[in-house]
C-alpha cells in the first residue's frame, strides 16, 4: 500500500495529520504538484480526477480524497479510533465533516484558487485549464465562514472539539479551515469566543504541527 501526495498542501497535510494522530506509518510518494507531476504517466493514469493525495492498495485499487482515504485507513487501523466509537459518535462525526467541507473548507479553497497567483493557471483542481480567477469568490467564502462560525459558535459550549470530548478527523479539517484563513488573512468572527478556543486547541496539538 502506497500514499501518494504532496506534503506542503493543506491536503497532503490533512492525511499526513491523521497518520500522525494515530500512529501509522505508510510507504509515501512525494509528487510535486507545482511541476505537475500528478498529470504525468503513470499517476495521470492511476487517478483520472488528478488530485492528490491519493492511496493505492496492494491489488491496485486507487482510492483518492482526503476522507475516503482516512476512513479506509480507520478501518485497518481501528486503534485510536478518528471516527468515533458508537454510532452516536460516528453520526455525529460525519454529520460536522460534512458541514465542514461544505460550508468552510470548499468556499475557501475556492478562494485560494481565485485570489492566489500561484494558482493563476490552475482554478480547477487536477487541471491546467485556463480559467479567470474571479475575486468574488473571495467575498463569498468570507460570508459563508461568517455564518458557520455563528453557527459552530452557538453549538460548541462546553465542548473541547468539535464532536464533544474526543479529538476526531472532523477536527483535522477545521485545523486546514483555520489555516487557509490565516493564509487569505480573514479574521475569526469577534463574537465567536468558543470559536477562537477551538482554534487555539488545535494549533497546540501535536499531530498538527508543520514545518
Amino acid at each position: 500500500m502506497k500514499l501518494f501526495s504532496f506534503s506542503p498542501a493543506p491536503n497532503g497535510r490533512r492525511v499526513t495529520a491523521f497518520l500522525n494522530e494515530k500512529e501509522i506509518e505508510l510507504d509515501v510518494v512525494e509528487l510535486n504538484a507545482r511541476k505537475g507531476e500528478q498529470l504525468q504517466e503513470p499517476y495521470k493514469s492511476m487517478n483520472t480526477f488528478n488530485c492528490i493525495p491519493f492511496l493505492q492498495l496492494d491489488d491496485g485499487t486507487v482510492i483518492s480524497e482526503c476522507l475516503s482515504i482516512c476512513r479506509y485507513l480507520e478501518g485497518i487501523y481501528p486503534s485510536i479510533p478518528l471516527f468515533g466509537e458508537s454510532n452516536k459518535e460516528q453520526a455525529i462525526v460525519d454529520m460536522w465533516c460534512r458541514r465542514i467541507e461544505l460550508d468552510a473548507l470548499t468556499p475557501l479553497f475556492y478562494a485560494v484558487r481565485n485570489t492566489v497567483p500561484l494558482f493563476k493557471s490552475r482554478v480547477l483542481a487536477g487541471s491546467r485549464i485556463e480559467i479567470k480567477q474571479e475575486k468574488i469568490f473571495l467575498e463569498r467564502a468570507i460570508d459563508m465562514i461568517n455564518l458557520f462560525f455563528s453557527r459552530v459558535e452557538k453549538d460548541f459550549s462546553g465542548k473541547e472539539f468539535i464532536c464533544g470530548d474526543f479529538f476526531s478527523v472532523a477536527d483535522i479539517s477545521g485545523f486546514f479551515v483555520f489555516t487557509t484563513m490565516n493564509m487569505l488573512k480573514i479574521d475569526i468572527p469577534d463574537h465567536c469566543n468558543n470559536v477562537k478556543k477551538w482554534r487555539d486547541t488545535l494549533f497546540k496539538r501535536k499531530s498538527l504541527q508543520f514545518d
